[in-house]
């Protein structure tokens, strides 16, 4: 008969995985040792022993920089989990002992804290004193990356091509995104509208632009870009380009900008976001509830509309 011998288990801590993760993310182990209010040395010395422990190499030098090794991103992927799970489970513990949930760490691009979920956060915040509301108004791929790492709890963003591992998404709502030209730039073929002012590469709003112009037959030659809805809206009145936004942000504006059409050219999904696996925490999922919410309408297209 065989026997089978179980892997023994590397003895990692998780301040030495918190130490990997710092020192990736910081562009000095000075910098790094400090945001954990450590010394370099202890960082180095604690970096070493994960090495040891590891029993690989995890960093290589290139000139006067030290980088994670290739054969070295499983090792931080899994520091990066043990250490945003561990941060949830300390707030989850102060929680207890304390009878109150604390601090909930909210994330959401500019449309929803300003307009789509404005009323709801302010609720959550005027009913819940006791409740420590911190929030970040960024893109939807920094609100990923913030809520991987344990930076945030939760956040409402625009639904990314692929779903992270690790985060479960609850659908908010659909917001229609309309085109937008220049005043008195009317084209009714959408084989001739552009150029275009748009979002940043890597923007999810760009990604679902790009592809349902595309589908309608439209160039996209991009020749300007912007995070901030109100600085397309301002490229446009100034002739740069066309762009493509939601009702809300291009209504804004009385003059200089008109729709291309009634209809949207395509619709953007919101969704909050939460990571798998989070301890359970009563304040984040009375907000999340309050946040997907009921349907919100958004505005109409702007009433300057020129084509169909």
């Amino acid at each position: 008969m065989s026997e089978t011998r179980s892997q023994k288990l590397p003895n990692l801590t998780v301040q030495q995985l918190e130490y990997l993760v710092a020192a990736v993310d910081h562009p000095t182990r000075a910098a790094a040792a400090a945001t954990l209010r450590v010394t370099p040395s202890a960082l180095t010395q604690g970096l070493a022993e994960l090495e040891r422990r590891v029993g690989l190499p995890l960093f290589e030098r290139h000139g006067r920089h030290i980088e994670l090794r290739q054969q070295a991103q499983e090792v931080l992927t899994h520091a990066r989990r043990v250490v945003a799970e561990t941060r949830d489970f300390a707030r989850w513990a102060v929680a207890q002992r304390t009878g109150s949930s604390g601090l909930v760490r909210l994330g959401t691009i500019d449309a929803v804290a300003v307009q789509h979920r404005a009323e709801a956060i302010r609720a959550f915040h005027r009913d819940r004193p006791e409740i420590d509301l911190h929030l970040t108004v960024a893109p939807s791929g920094n609100l990923l990356e913030s809520l991987l790492s344990g930076e945030l709890d939760l956040i409402v963003c625009v639904e990314p091509e692929t779903t992270p591992e690790g985060v479960l998404f609850a659908h908010c709502f659909d917001e229609p995104l309309h085109v937008y030209a220049p005043e008195g730039e009317f084209r009714r073929s959408p084989r001739n509208w552009g150029p275009w002012v748009t979002f940043p590469a890597g923007s999810h709003t760009r990604a679902v632009v790009a592809t349902a112009l595309t589908n309608a037959g439209a160039p996209f030659e991009v020749v300007a870009e912007s995070n901030q809805p109100e600085v397309l809206r301002e490229m446009v009145r100034l002739g740069l380009g066309w762009t493509v936004l939601p009702p809300i942000a291009g209504a804004a504006v009385s003059g200089g900008m008109a729709t291309a059409r009634v209809e949207p050219v395509a619709h953007r999904h919101l969704v909050v976001g939460r990571r798998e696996g989070s301890p359970p925490d009563p304040a984040v999922d009375a907000l999340a509830t309050a946040l997907v919410g009921p349907e919100t309408d958004p505005r109409p297209a702007s009433g300057s509309s020129r084509g169909r």
